[in-house]
């Protein structure tokens, strides 16, 4: 008695110190996001010139943030820069870009069958003010002579000014690109027919998904785990993944056809805000339930695979949102929604390996295994390889909490951590599920709440 009495003690103390932990550092870079979003750019051929307009945060081109290291400005060292820049009235931004364009050209290259083009700046268009705390869409454009019987241009930025989607217009079988990490656009041919085909599209889109989990979709990774850690076993975990593909593919596929606008008409036209307000706390609520379900239940319910297949629907819909931002092309639509679904799949399943390799010496080991002293020893060298990290190379460490990789990376050494002491104490009942599952739960689900209270507020004041 007196040993179960210490234990559960232990245990008590372990679920709240862990929690705490993993509250701590997942919700640190949460509070008033900045999102990054990729540019959308628009070329035509006008009058001898090709002519770019693009739409974009022209707050991080000034602040000088490097977009391509960052997916939210709150988490780059010129945050205090862009929050100053971001407050500006419609006209001081306007003229500050306009100093900063000398700058911005010099990072853009622009080439005509080769030979090589000066961007002149034509316009600057700079939304309202608003809500500070929510990214200022703005517009500039650009033009440069194009040399007598030219019949291609290619056009690529720096990879600091992040992700750039590029659209050719008013031409049949137009080009459509997604250049990052400052990649050149294909020589696109002024007359059209630069479309890529199904199979490049489709090729071109997984990435574009993937990088939507890892490391931009927070909310989904967490929704993920929630599913995982009820259930580490293959084949519930296999039943709740599927149903959520399954839902999240079906809204997915109806809102970038355009088949849900009359539900955002509908609540726009009613309470006054865009129906991604909506899903957005609905997202953050579904993320607390599975959690809290986690922590009052051993296995799947029987009603939980409905639960998830209808929160599955509304993170189909947040994605939805996602590629609302810079659309798909519309000749080769299927292709770059199926190559952005399997972007979003590949990610999840990242998720789930990653997590898995964190914690499954620790569920052998709580399921009866015998090798104890190999748990203790793959554990033991990941946190001493941590320490190491730290101690021998501070420099990386350093340069690994500028780009936040330590958000990702101290909830895993937590895990090890946990893991070790639920090892530890193999031979009581449940010990991987009380000192590592549910703490971890209790972690998810308060983020979910936060977010979710967070977002509602937002939504209202917002209104």
């Amino acid at each position: 008695m007196k040993t179960s009495f210490l234990f559960d003690t232990r245990v008590a103390f372990l679920r709240v110190l862990s929690s705490a932990v993993l509250l701590l550092i997942t919700t640190l870079s949460t509070a008033q996001a900045h999102e990054v979003l990729p540019a959308i750019g628009d070329m035509r051929v006008v009058d001898g010139e090709v002519t770019f307009e693009i739409r974009a945060s022209l707050e991080s081109f000034v602040a000088g943030i490097n977009l391509s290291e960052t997916a939210d400005t709150n988490e780059s060292a010129q945050a205090v820069a862009y929050d100053a820049v971001r407050a500006l009235s419609s006209d001081a931004l306007a003229a500050r870009f306009t100093a900063f364009w000398p700058q911005m050209a010099q990072g853009i290259t622009l080439t005509a069958d080769g030979v090589p083009l000066e961007p002149e700046l034509r316009g600057v268009s700079v939304g309202p003010v608003g809500d500070v705390e929510v990214v200022r869409a703005s517009t500039f454009s650009f033009a440069a002579a194009l040399p007598e019987g030219a019949e291609t241009v290619q056009m690529g930025w720096a990879p600091a000014f992040g992700v750039l989607v590029l659209r050719q217009m008013d031409v049949p079988a137009p080009y459509d690109g997604y250049l990052e990490a400052g990649a050149l656009s294909d020589p696109i041919p002024l007359a059209g027919g630069g479309q890529a085909t199904g199979w490049q599209t489709f090729f071109d889109y997984i990435p574009v998904g993937f990088d939507h989990i890892v490391p931009k979709g927070l909310d989904h990774i967490l929704f993920v785990l929630g599913l995982f850690f009820l259930a580490a076993r293959f084949r519930p975990l296999l039943v709740q993944v599927s149903l959520f593909t399954v839902a999240h593919t079906i809204t997915l596929a109806l809102a970038a056809l355009g088949h849900t606008d009359f539900i955002d008409d509908f609540i726009q036209a009613s309470f006054g805000i865009a129906f991604i307000d909506v899903v957005e706390p609905l997202i953050a609520l579904s993320i607390a339930y599975v959690a809290i379900e986690n922590i009052f239940m051993k296995g799947i319910s029987p009603w939980r695979p409905f639960v998830i297949f209808v929160f599955g629907l509304l993170h189909g819909l947040g994605f939805a949102s996602v590629l609302a931002e810079f659309g798909l092309p519309e000749e080769t639509f299927v292709a770059a929604l199926i190559g952005f679904n399997v972007g979003v799949e590949v990610g999840q399943l990242a998720v789930i390996s990653v997590m898995f390799l964190c914690i499954w010496q620790a569920v052998r080991i709580d399921r009866g295994a015998n090798e104890v002293g190999q748990g203790y020893a793959i554990y033991s060298v990941l946190l001493i390889a941590a320490l190491a990290l730290i101690t021998l190379n501070p420099a990386a460490m350093v340069r690994a909490l500028e780009n936040d990789v330590w958000l990702f990376a101290a909830p895993l050494a937590a895990l090890f951590v946990f893991a070790i002491v639920s090892i530890h104490f193999r031979d009581h009942q449940d010990a991987y599920r009380r000192i590592v599952a549910v703490p971890a739960s209790v972690a998810i689900a308060a983020v979910g709440l936060y977010w979710f209270f967070e977002r509602t507020y937002g939504t209202i004041i917002g209104a």
